[in-house]
């Protein structure tokens, strides 16, 4: 056997190469096959019944139903309480985000300025995140009630006449986005006060150096441009959360008065329950898992071309 035989590589080597490489890659799958398992049950599963049902005229407690195709859909799209629900629920996701954003992040700037008590503020101020929303919107509706409420009595002291702010079809959606902004800016409060202790302080003696050393110069060179990955996930994850309104609803206006703050959430759970068209409401699931998911994916690529990743 010569020399270049004897470095010529051997095809039953190539074999158990080829075994080890397909072992492993059965290892990797059998390594991720429970959280796949978990992501087909309790997401994609789910998600696919929604659908079926969407396309019967089940209803809750039948044992039988019919595939009736798009008439669900053809139903909804001509529904005006849909339409309503669905402009109540833009409208309170509108005022809820922003709110709640600018909100979190003046108390966030507020609590690392003041040396004292921090850790006090912090956990005052995200106590609305850890209550239970239905218990607290009893609460809401104690201090909303048009003669005995706590905010009509104050605006009295001052000489301003108060509402009936849950059953004024002006008001309703409003107050409710108010103590949506309550429940929420805590959570936005506790995500920017982790983004600014992140921030380097060479950045600020940097922006000092150049000539940016006031409190809005920092504000504006520094500090946002450095929350911007922050910013765009606390806008995002308020904004799905403003579309899962549903608590606060139920409780204080059961969408009232007139729809004036129905929104999608509970008229799925209306027509589900209260009515017990599953496959209308299946269809309405549909629509408005769709909707989040567009404006999730429409608001990740806006702000993404504003955020600077250090």
């Amino acid at each position: 056997m010569t020399a270049l035989d004897q470095n010529r590589p051997r095809r039953a080597d190539a074999k158990p190469s080829l075994a080890k490489r397909s072992g492993e890659h059965g290892l990797g799958w059998l390594a991720v096959s429970p959280a796949l398992l978990l992501l087909i049950g309790l997401l994609f599963g789910p998600v696919a019944a929604v659908m079926l049902f969407s396309l019967t005229d089940w209803q809750l407690g039948s044992f039988t139903f019919h595939f009736i195709g798009t008439t669900n859909f053809r139903t909804l799209f001509t529904d005006p309480t849909f339409w309503k629900a669905l402009s109540n629920t833009l409208v309170y996701a509108a005022v809820v985000v922003p709110g709640t954003v600018l909100l979190g992040l003046v108390v966030a700037l507020l609590i690392e300025a003041s040396p004292g008590l921090r850790g006090f503020y912090r956990a005052a101020h995200f106590l609305p995140v850890m209550s239970t929303m239905s218990a607290m919107a009893i609460v809401w509706g104690t201090m909303l009630h048009p003669t005995i409420g706590l905010v009509n009595r104050a605006l009295g002291a001052m000489g301003i006449s108060g509402v009936n702010w849950l059953r004024d079809e002006r008001t309703a959606l409003l107050a409710l986005a108010l103590i949506g902004i309550w429940q929420g800016f805590g959570f936005a409060m506790v995500l920017f006060v982790s983004g600014l202790k992140a921030i380097p302080q060479q950045l600020y003696d940097a922006a000092a150096v150049d000539g940016a050393d006031g409190v809005l110069d920092r504000l504006r060179f520094v500090t946002l441009p450095m929350l911007g990955p922050v910013t765009m996930f606390v806008v995002i994850l308020t904004a799905t959360r403003a579309f899962e309104v549903f608590d606060s609803v139920r409780v204080l206006t059961q969408g009232g008065p007139n729809y004036a703050s129905e929104v999608l959430l509970h008229r799925f759970y209306t027509e589900s329950f209260d009515f017990l068209r599953m496959g209308y409401g299946a269809a309405l699931t549909v629509v408005y898992l769709a909707i989040v998911v567009l404006l999730t994916l429409t608001q990740a690529r806006l702000l993404e071309r504003r955020v600077h990743y250090s």
